[in-house]
């Protein structure tokens, strides 16, 4: 198949495009063309690049039109995060392409009530900020515009994305890189609120797994949104029990509270924490796993492990002492 990936240069595209490639498509990748992917792959020599300014393109009302000019038999869109945008593209492409699939987010859910959280429960309150109102708000268009028999859409949810190349959400659901100065140190770590929050990661890799199944089967997918996470969710006090083991010491927790963490840290990292344990999210992928045959590689904790070994390898991530654990 002909399938055009828009901003395929990044984190998932990074996994996802050599993989379509390696499954015998045609990729085009569409992006601004400042950026290569995390990890070199050979088969991206065999992929088109198109240089496009997305954001100045759909203000000028001409990206969808560009997309659509390209004739793909399936577009992935990785990089759409207002429903202007998403709208614009559904009604270039109706008519005009067999399958698109957009990628949402888990943050189209509120802080959790029940736990796992299940696509079309009430496991979840409404979403809360910008970014997850318009990813829910996309979710729920593109259900609809297939169910009134339009484009054939799906919409695929991460987790806190990992993989090599770049920070991973650490264990006070932020991206403060003292943390893991601080674990390596063997050094108390400070920790707000009860420590039995939970984050859900996902390897970039198993992201990349859940779009090419979804393309694969594209009958089962059509109309559907998933959840797509790791096999399992960390709480802080695991999280941080198991990333403290990885160089040599014990857990250290020191809880206190949000106000201390506050005054402890800078508001874009107490921000980001609170955002991610207030929401307090663990999901089901049961959906995927049936409907998509989604089968995710990678444990949390081992996707993670992968992330905090490259940044130390490069010279990303400063620590007091080496990584004791075993590679994957």
């Amino acid at each position: 198949m002909r399938i055009v990936v828009i901003g395929g240069s990044g984190h998932i595209g990074t996994f996802l495009v050599p993989r379509l490639v390696r499954a015998g498509h045609m990729v085009i990748n569409i992006s601004r063309g400042t950026s290569k992917s995390y990890v070199e792959a050979p088969e991206w020599q065999q992929v088109r690049q198109v240089i496009a300014d997305r954001e100045q393109e759909d203000r000028d009302g001409t990206f969808g039109e560009r997309v659509a000019a390209l004739q793909a038999d399936v577009v992935v869109d990785l990089v759409c995060f207002t429903l202007e945008s998403a709208t614009a593209l559904v009604s270039a492409l109706r008519g005009k392409a067999a399958h698109l699939l957009h990628c949402g987010s888990i943050w189209r859910y509120g802080p959790s009530r029940k736990l796992p959280i299940a696509e079309g429960s009430d496991a979840a309150a409404a979403p809360i900020g910008d970014y997850g109102i318009q990813k829910d708000t996309i979710a729920r268009m593109l259900k609809e515009e297939t169910a009134a028999g339009g484009l054939a859409t799906t919409s695929l949810h991460p987790g806190h994305i990992v993989g090599p190349g770049w920070h991973p959400i650490g264990p006070l659901g932020n991206l403060d890189p003292t943390v893991w100065q601080t674990l390596s140190a063997g050094q108390p770590l400070q920790v707000p609120g009860s420590g039995t929050e939970m984050m859900h990661h996902v390897h970039a890799d198993d992201l990349a797994q859940a779009f090419e199944k979804a393309i694969e089967h594209r009958d089962a997918a059509a109309g559907e949104d998933f959840n797509i996470v790791a096999p399992t969710a960390l709480n802080v006090r695991g999280y941080v029990e198991i990333a403290a083991g990885w160089f040599g010491h014990p857990t250290a927790l020191e809880p206190i509270s949000w106000e201390q963490f506050r005054g402890s840290t800078t508001p874009e990292h107490a921000d980001a924490s609170w955002g991610h344990l207030y929401r307090n999210h663990c999901f089901s992928i049961e959906k995927a796993k049936s409907l998509l045959h989604y089968a995710p590689r990678y444990e949390p904790e081992e996707a993670v492990l992968e992330s905090v070994r490259w940044l130390i390898d490069h010279g990303h991530l400063r620590v007091a002492r080496p990584l004791t654990a075993p590679a994957n």
